[in-house]
């Protein structure tokens, strides 16, 4: 068992990534993982990520606050606003922007793999 406490859990910079504090729950420099990891991502009021794809699926759960999630592939744009608990995934190779367009601060679990399939 690898158990990762939130006071001891790493903060870690992501590219793109403006008004927003990322820690690492589990994976990575967290601890041992084998297929996938765990962030905990804090966006400040107006906190954003640019519009990126990755080669991997990932995985958000709202956790306080209020996300809203921009996906885009083959030009085709999806907005939806995330409220506590709401959840949303993305797919491999779908672009992905997270916006706060709140004047509260909000949190969100993000869950991917570790690697590419393949």
């Amino acid at each position: 068992m690898n158990v990762t406490r939130l006071a001891d859990a790493p903060a870690y910079e992501a590219p793109g990534h403006f008004d927003m504090r990322m820690l690492r729950l589990q994976g990575r420099e967290a601890g041992p993982a084998e297929s996938l990891w765990l962030g905990l991502s804090w966006l400040l009021p107006g906190g954003r990520t640019t519009l990126d794809a990755s080669p991997v699926e990932k995985h958000y759960v709202v956790v306080e606050g209020e996300l809203t999630i921009i996906a885009e592939r083959d030009g085709a744009r999806e907005e939806a606003t995330l409220a506590r608990l709401d959840s949303c995934r993305i797919a491999p190779g779908e672009g992905r922007q997270l916006e706060n367009r709140t004047n509260r601060p909000a949190a969100v679990v993000l869950a991917m793999p570790l690697a590419p399939p393949g």
